[in-house]
């Protein structure tokens, strides 16, 4: 077996916009770590900035955090894996031991390490991981579907900061992955109507393929303009991460209503004074999310999403939009920085079923 992996591919980010297909030397397996053979890597929108700009901590750098494979080898503490076991991966590694992770809150942990920016990513042959961050996928359920699974509890945890009642009506601010399994994953919890919104229409065409009531496109119809004739929604879920959606979520949300901040801001964000005495006069409930972990670790965000997945409550293949392989290196990236792009979902297919 040591001559089958004593050496991998993998994508390296040596540069700004730089990514080269190398040859890597194969992870040192540790006692309570496991071999995962990579089946599917997705690339984050995270993952951008970290080729084009080259924001990484330092170089080279394997980016790939979304990603499902099958165990290879395990090292001599593991007991709850075995070699052939098909896994998906949470690809943050809190220390454990700060007082944020004693109160059992890992994503606040301030001494991390994350798979694909910290460490070794999975667009690559093999990747050695925790065996905690390890969980096992159902029989029924494919490894395409399963490395959308960290993407989910990340739509996952965006909702579940706030309380969402039978029947609500949600808005949604873009369209792109998170948007989309944030649709998703209102629509499996049994919402009422839920409103999309997006500059681009093909992701808007997705959106109501797979449970959207409303759509709205700022281009055609701006949200002033809508709402003049429809309700406002109880609850606004920001995904976009764009310096105006994270205004209009305040501004277009119902009294005593609540917004959830998925997206990452990348520019400044400037609220008028009207805007911000919504948030007095509305008496807004407003609360920010940040990944998708809870205890015990990995959290509730895990086995919801796998369960979602796996009784088909929640089908993620329409969000699949590319398939490419290690050998066509930056060109997905490319691909998903052109304006207009109708990517949703980009793999890499490593190791197929």
């Amino acid at each position: 077996m040591e001559k089958e992996w004593s050496n991998l591919r993998a994508l390296a980010v040596v540069g700004q916009a730089q990514m080269i297909l190398r040859e890597l030397e194969k992870p040192q397996l540790k006692t309570d770590k496991v071999l995962i053979k990579v089946a599917y890597c997705g690339i984050c929108g995270s993952d951008l900035p970290r080729y084009f700009e080259g924001g990484v901590h330092a170089f080279p750098q394997v980016l790939g955090h979304e990603f499902s494979g099958v165990i290879e080898a395990v090292g001599s503490e593991v007991t709850d894996f075995v070699k052939g076991d098909r896994v998906a991966v949470a690809p943050l590694i809190p220390c454990g031991t700060c007082e944020d992770c004693q109160k059992g809150e890992p994503a606040m942990c301030t001494h991390y390490s994350f798979i694909g920016s910290r460490e070794q990513g999975a667009m690559a042959d093999y990747i050695s991981v925790p065996a905690r961050n390890c969980i096992k996928v159902p029989a029924s359920l494919s490894l395409k579907e399963a490395a959308l699974l960290e993407p989910l509890t990340v739509a996952i945890h965006g909702i579940e900061r706030v309380t969402l009642h039978a029947g609500v009506s949600v808005m949604v601010l873009g369209a792109g992955t998170i948007g989309l399994l944030t649709l998703l994953a209102l629509r499996a919890k049994g919402v009422g109507n839920i409103i999309v919104v997006d500059l681009n229409e093909k992701k808007l065409t997705i959106a109501k393929t797979i449970g959207a009531d409303h759509l709205v496109n700022p281009n055609d119809c701006s949200l002033e303009e809508y709402f003049e004739t429809h309700e406002l929604p109880e609850v606004v879920i920001e995904t976009a991460g764009s310096a105006i959606t994270q205004v209009q979520a305040v501004r277009f949300v119902q009294k005593k209503g609540k917004v959830s901040y998925v997206g990452t801001s990348t520019k400044e964000v400037v609220f008028t004074p009207n805007d911000f005495e919504k948030i007095l006069r509305g008496e807004l409930e407003i609360t920010g999310s940040w990944m998708s972990y809870s205890a015990p670790f990995p959290g509730y965000e895990w086995t919801a999403g796998l369960r979602y997945m796996e009784k088909k409550e929640i089908d993620v293949n329409p969000l699949i939009t590319g398939v490419y392989s290690l050998e066509d290196q930056a060109i997905p990236f490319e691909e998903m920085r052109k304006k207009e792009s109708e990517q949703v979902k980009v793999l890499y297919e490593i190791h197929p079923e």
